[in-house]
């Protein structure tokens, strides 16, 4: 009686090539994707570390006591960052206070009030708006806005906010025009497209049968956006509004052109000040010592951590509105 031989199942079964193959392209792509998210991650440790490497020699100079100095001496050899970290929150609050209403309130128009005529034109004009380059914005604000500003705007602020006890202080200055409330309200129209394009496409994704359901049973349109349209795209919202804010942050020539590129600190937001970028693209060809040039460098370096901060800020909300109202965004 012969012995009858078992073949493993691997040999008794042979692959199909078409199999194989799609095993191959699928660990291919997975390599593909992969490399791609890891380039991401050097090129920001890469970036990163080059700009505290280039800083080092400033960070060693004056310690921790360059991040809250206010000195700015090239020919002393004396720097500090408090001047233009201050003028680049200033004006990216400014910014974000202007921005944010103006660009829900166009979301909503375009999704909720206007007629389906309008809708497109005034999209792609939001859009066309956002494509402009920065330094357009730049030049309109410095030979147009800036005059109307220290002609009808600045003296009016002076006159009638100035006396004021507690907010006086931040409206007291010469009405020249230049300044960080300038600077803020350049910013915040530069922000408000990038802001009302991404609200206005997640307002587009809450499922109609919602609000009309809500409007049904009696709801006037502003309690459906509060109650229905808000809750559904918190989370996609918050990420726009943060998108804004991390442009307003590192806007470099709009922002040269307005603000008035002065190393001194004052609280009025009449009076010129400065920002890490306009510092950065006023003064590095001028760099005439090491200490000098690293402290730019070193200013590279804290707008680049104040952005990751405010980016991982950002990140942590979207996780806790995740969490608490659940996958729906």
């Amino acid at each position: 009686m012969s012995q009858s031989h078992t073949l493993p199942l691997s040999d008794a079964l042979p692959q199909d090539p078409r199999e194989e193959r799609d095993h191959f392209h699928d660990r291919l792509f997975r390599y593909a994707v992969t490399g791609c998210a890891t380039f991401v991650l050097i090129a920001l440790l890469g970036a990163a570390f080059s700009m505290l490497w280039g800083g080092r020699e400033a960070f060693s100079t004056f310690g921790v006591q360059f991040l809250w100095s206010a000195d700015w001496d090239a020919v002393q050899k004396k720097f500090g960052a408090l001047v233009p970290i201050y003028g680049t929150l200033v004006t990216a609050l400014i910014a974000m206070i202007i921005a944010v209403p103006v660009s829900f309130g166009i979301a909503l128009f375009l999704t909720e009030i206007a007629p389906a005529w309008l809708r497109t034109p005034v999209a792609a004009a939001i859009e066309l708006l956002a494509g402009i380059p920065s330094i357009i914005y730049g030049m309109w604000g410095l030979f147009v806005f800036v005059p109307f500003m220290a002609e009808h705007v600045d003296p009016w602020l002076d006159e009638h906010l100035g006396p004021l006890a507690i907010v006086g202080p931040l409206f007291q200055g010469a009405p020249i025009g230049l300044g960080m409330l300038t600077a803020g309200i350049v910013l915040g129209i530069m922000v408000i497209p990038f802001i009302s394009s991404v609200t206005r496409e997640v307002f587009v994704t809450v499922p109609v049968h919602l609000k009309e359901s809500a409007y049904a049973v009696g709801n006037t349109t502003w309690e459906v956006v509060w109650d229905i349209v808000l809750p559904y795209t918190r989370s996609a919202v918050v990420g726009g509004i943060f998108l804004g804010l991390g442009r307003a942050l590192g806007e470099t020539m709009a922002v040269t052109f307005v603000l008035g590129n002065s190393h001194r600190l004052t609280a009025s937001l009449l009076e010129p000040g400065n920002s890490i970028a306009a510092t950065i693209a006023n003064e590095f060809t001028e760099a005439d010592s090491s200490v000098y040039l690293s402290s730019l460098i070193a200013l590279g370096f804290l707008l680049f951590i104040v952005t990751f901060i405010v980016l991982a800020v950002a990140r942590l909300m979207l996780s806790q509105l995740a969490r608490r109202g659940g996958t729906t965004s």
